[in-house]
């Protein structure tokens, strides 16, 4: 037995686990875990995403993304995805998940019928900037890029004056 000495009265009880509406969403990933496969021959990121405006504010949304894995194709898009994520939150080159956390992106939602055993789901469809900024656009701002994006000409030591 355990003593809780507690009031429901005093907390809203929890909501629906039905999926979100189709759509897209800001959210922030607020959780992430690398884990192993079932098989224990790859591992997959689990990343968990926070809706952070709207009506469906405080719902959760999660993924799994195949990062080392048998099947040469999931693996190839789970990467594709992960680029896309990093460059709706502006960490280009991340050293652990952990930075990729809590910077906001808009995620599109559709939904995964249920099938077998498993109830219906969320699925995350697509990624996109809160600024509305092609994805194909950002890049890291080194200096060549800065100077060939501005116009500027870099100069060689020699050519200074």
């Amino acid at each position: 037995m355990a003593e809780l000495n507690f009031d429901s009265n005093d907390v809203d009880p929890v909501g629906s686990f039905d999926p979100i509406p189709l759509g897209e969403y800001v959210a922030v990933i607020s959780a992430s875990e690398m884990k192993m496969t079932k098989s224990g021959k790859g591992q997959y990121l689990q990343l968990t995403y926070d809706i952070i405006d709207g009506e469906f504010k405080g719902r959760k949304v999660f993924e799994r993304l195949n990062l080392v894995n048998e099947n040469e194709q999931a693996q190839e898009i789970a990467q594709r995805t992960l680029s896309a994520i990093c460059r709706c939150v502006g960490v280009l080159h991340p050293k652990n998940s952990e930075e990729l956390h809590d910077k906001p992106m808009v995620i599109k939602v559709g939904i995964r019928p249920a099938s077998g055993e498993y109830q219906a789901s969320n699925v995350v469809k697509g990624y996109s900037r809160t600024d509305g900024k092609d994805l194909k656009e950002v890049t890291e701002a080194t200096p060549v890029a800065k100077a060939v994006a501005t116009g500027e000409k870099k100069l060689k030591p020699w050519q200074k004056k």
